[in-house]
């Protein structure tokens, strides 16, 4: 077998599986998976193509800034420059080399993010089902799906059960579409292919089974892979701001640049060395570099919560959470522990209490604090197997210890059943299960049936008040009687009154048929209602109050009960009443057709209940138009179209589905709430930390143009000489940026409201910032140079007198990085001087303008010589005035505000 098998749709299952040469009980081995992965290749579509290391090499090239300063060089050599021209090439190659580690950093950052979001398949090998990563995938594999799997691969149906499709991404067909295991004809179009699920589609309900027809390139969807393949790497909206930001200091550069030509050139100065003066301006004063440096900064953080359970799929989510004031959470799993355990079952005059907690199997059935025997009830007895038949979880012994698999309400209901004395095995061994109606969230009920001889079992669960209208008699202790409305409304008031107490509650019922086909949720007979306990987890209620201190509202949106919802909300902190509103999600409606007062109701509520998926969309727009920025979690198939909607859709990671999870900016590992407010928090301190490099970068790169430009407006010779701009360009642009780039933030970062999602990185109060510093840092480096030429009593051009401004201009923008410190940071302990980076990069910065000044080779190439001890006093001295100065700014307004 060489290739794949051809129209697999006209041909019946059976066919396809011998052709493999696969039996669909056992699957493949692991031998025949190496030889076929050998053969087909691996299961992925080509992405866009990724840049190599050479490319990335090669773009460092492409500025106009570089092919200017190696022009300078070429032309300094041919001048018999020649220490002068080699230096400006070593400039070049150093800068070369920085650029190329930054952005491969960040490439290589981005590709482990990549990695983490991989999806996994079910397949059966050697006879077990065993999770894969789908790429690992071959032809012949038989694969299980299940409701809200991404289909991994082509496969021919082998079987399914109320199985739907939606294709709209292959086909546009909007509506989900049902599957058969029949075969069809060869030229049925492609969204008529009934028997086929194509990879990149996904199961909306239903399960099956089916045989890997063909991977990769081979897929429906790799064939057409070029017309949706991306046509480049994604641009935040930051690094889009940071483009344009660096543009802005053209016009300045340019004005600055004629001045110092035109000024030398009136003063009879040597013509190359003011245009390697002005070539040298321009590379220092554009950072170039501000949109890579962002993105490594960006992917960093990503990894960073990445450690704390955190996957973010897009980096333009790490900017949007740092505005996020609206975060829509689930209950289950998210706020609450996840852990269910049955508590109490409500039945016809009965009310039972199960003692017992987590996966312990032993436990007692109390009635008025005495046991009961579970064979002397039999409403109690049907209670139990209708929560063991009516279950897909499972549970295994494993050396004296219980592991369970499934959805922990499920297990809950399987840990009752084996304090009962029911086992599911044993169960489905005397009545075996013959059909599946899988749980749906707009009916919210599930039903299972099961064949006694020559009729069936369904057994059914679900919301207790969808379970009580599809009965129409009661289970009593003398048998079966018709259910009447007033019966009803009492146990949906018992059903809000569990609720109430902090219980899940679900409604169990049951009914006998001959035909399998009849409708499962029609004349069924109401057994009662069972009880489990899902506590809040203990972290929760401190992260949601921090929540509120940085001014996001958190609303709990579910698809519970609402006193169940009402209860939990007032334990961790969402409301503060016992008796706080919670809005319907039958209440909610579009946008239009809300009143005035209805949308304020809305907007003030804290707990939606009964939700639908189309009522999360509603809920979203509404907020949305309100000029919200909303989170959303989400976790089922139904809940894609909302999460995409919002402007951060949060999947679950445990418990949500694939599709979920694909159509999410980020994916809580844990499913725990906790982790989102540590990634709100993670993105106000990434956004914060970019704006301090920013302003730094700008900052020291305007003093150097305007000490340039100072000091032609006055006639001073140049204070700064080409290859001395460069050097400070590579040394004090790089380390101390970078460092202010991992900086944990201020205190306050939590404490303050949400910012402007269409604020700028450098709004009109930053420009202030970036031209008082970079003014004052000019002046004072100017003031040293004139100082210096007074206290040496000679040519102002002496290499002396420059070594005075080079020095006094370097380890002042060196002290400058602890301006950058928050407005409401204190003065000495704050998140610039708690941060190890930043001492390590000023340190290292340090010695390598020592080396610059005390090795000879090097202080001859800079033209620069050693200070002596009043030269250093008066550059120590002079370097720290804009510190001091900037400090007494900072502290002068953080007191004001």
């Amino acid at each position: 077998m060489q290739k794949i098998i051809s129209n697999p749709w006209t041909k019946p299952y059976e066919e396809v599986l011998e052709y493999y040469r696969v039996s669909r009980e056992n699957g493949l081995s692991e031998d025949e998976v190496k030889d076929r992965r050998e053969t087909f290749g691996q299961n992925t579509v080509r992405e866009a193509e990724k840049k190599s290391l050479a490319e990335i090499l090669i773009n460092q090239l492409k500025s106009l800034l570089v092919v200017l300063l190696g022009l300078a060089a070429v032309v300094s050599i041919a001048l018999d420059e020649i220490v002068e021209g080699v230096s400006i090439l070593a400039v070049l190659v150093i800068n070369t080399i920085i650029g190329f580690v930054t952005e491969a950093r960040a490439l290589s950052s981005m590709e482990a993010l990549r990695e983490m979001t991989k999806i996994d398949s079910r397949v059966r090998r050697d006879g077990d089902v065993k999770k894969i990563p789908a790429e690992d995938l071959v032809p012949g594999d038989i694969v299980i799906l299940q409701p809200g799997d991404m289909v991994p691969a082509d496969l021919r149906v082998l079987e399914s059960s109320k199985l739907q499709v939606d294709e709209s991404a292959l086909t546009g067909e909007s509506v989900p579409v049902g599957k058969i295991e029949n075969t069809l004809e060869e030229d049925t179009p492609l969204a008529e292919r009934d028997n086929m699920v194509y990879k990149g589609t996904y199961l909306t309900r239903g399960n099956a089974e089916g045989v890997v027809v063909s991977t990769g390139e081979e897929t429906e969807l790799g064939k057409i892979s070029e017309s949706i393949r991306e046509a480049g790497e994604e641009k935040t909206p930051l690094e889009e701001r940071l483009d344009q930001l660096a543009q802005r200091l053209v016009p300045l550069l340019i004005a600055v640049a004629l001045i110092v030509v035109i000024s030398g050139v009136f003063r009879g100065r040597d013509l190359l060395l003011i245009l390697e003066t002005a070539i040298a301006l321009a590379i220092a004063t554009v950072p170039e570099g501000l949109p890579v440096v962002a993105t490594l900064v960006l992917a960093r953080g990503m990894l960073r919560m990445a450690d704390k359970n955190v996957l973010i799929n897009k980096l333009s989510s790490v900017e949007t959470l740092g505005s996020t004031n609206i975060i829509s959470t689930d209950k289950t799993g998210t706020l609450t522990e996840n852990r269910m355990t049955v508590t109490r079952f409500e039945l016809y005059e009965l009310s039972v209490e199960v003692t017992g907690k987590g996966l312990e199997t032993e436990g007692n059935f109390l009635v008025g604090g005495e046991k009961k025997e579970v064979s002397g009830t039999p409403m109690l007895r049907e209670a139990l197997e209708i929560g063991v038949l009516c279950n897909n979880a499972s549970l295994t012994d494993d050396n004296g210890e219980v592991e369970a698999v499934g959805e922990p309400m499920e297990v809950s209901l399987l840990i009752a059943g084996r304090k009962g004395g029911f086992r599911r095995d044993e169960l489905t061994d005397s009545m075996p299960e013959v059909e599946e109606v899988p749980f749906d969230p707009s009916s919210r009920l599930m039903a299972k049936y099961h064949r006694i001889n020559n009729e069936y079992k369904v057994a059914v669960k679900g919301a207790p008040e969808e379970v009580l209208n599809s009965c129409s008699n009661i289970l009593t202790t003398n048998g079966s009687r018709e259910l009447n409305s007033e019966e009803e409304e009492k146990w949906i008031n018992k059903s809000d009154k569990m609720g109430e107490e902090g219980l899940r509650v679900l409604g169990l019922a049951v009914k006998k048929t001959e035909e399998i086909d009849e409708k499962p949720f029609e004349g069924l007979t109401f057994i009662g209602l069972v009880g489990m306990i899902d506590p809040p987890r203990e972290e929760v209620k401190p992260a949601i109050g921090t929540c509120q201190d940085a001014g996001i509202k958190v609303i709990m949106v579910t698809g519970d009960h609402a006193s169940t919802a009402r209860n939990i909300g007032y334990q961790v902190g969402l409301v503060d009443s016992k008796d706080a509103e919670v809005v319907y999600g039958s209440e909610i409606k579009p946008y239009e057709d809300l009143k005035e007062n209805e949308r304020q109701r809305f907007l003030n509520a804290s707990i939606f209940a009964r939700v639908s998926p189309n009522n999360k969309l509603d809920l979203i727009d509404l907020y949305q138009r309100n000029e919200a920025i909303v989170a959303m979690f989400g976790d089922g198939v139904n809940d894609a179209p909302a999460l995409k909607k919002a402007d951060i859709g949060v999947a679950m990671g445990m418990r949500g589905t694939q599709v979920a999870q694909e159509a999410s900016d980020m994916i809580l590992q844990d499913d725990n709430f906790s982790s989102i407010t540590y990634a709100v928090e993670e993105g106000r301190i990434i956004f914060s930390n970019i704006r301090k490099f920013v302003i730094y970068l700008i900052s020291c790169n305007l003093s150097e143009l305007l000490t340039i430009l100072l000091a032609s407006l006055i006639g001073f010779p140049l204070p700064l000489l080409p290859l001395q701009i460069l050097f400070l360009n590579v040394v004090n642009d790089v380390f101390p940026a970078f460092a202010l780039g991992t900086c944990r933030g201020g205190r306050m970062v939590m404490k303050v409201s949400p910012r402007d999602p269409d604020e700028s990185i450098v709004d009109r109060i930053h420009w202030l910032e970036i031209g008082w510093y970079g003014a004052l840092i000019s002046v004072v480096t100017i003031l040293a140079f004139g100082l210096g030429g007074r206290i040496y009593a000679t040519e102002m051009s002496n290499h002396r007198i420059v070594t005075i401004s080079f020095l006094t201009l370097a380890f002042t923008q060196l002290w400058h990085v602890f301006n950058m410190r928050e407005l409401t940071s204190d003065i000495f302990r704050n998140e610039i001087t708690e941060n190890k980076y930043i001492w390590g990069a000023l340190a290292l910065s340090c010695m390598i303008l020592l080396s610059a000044i005390y090795i000879p080779f090097i202080s001859s190439v800079l033209s620069i010589e050693p200070p002596d001890l009043q030269g250093w006093g008066l550059i120590l001295g002079m370097s720290l005035v804009p510190l001091v100065a900037g400090q007494a700014e900072r502290q002068i307004r953080g007191n004001s505000t």
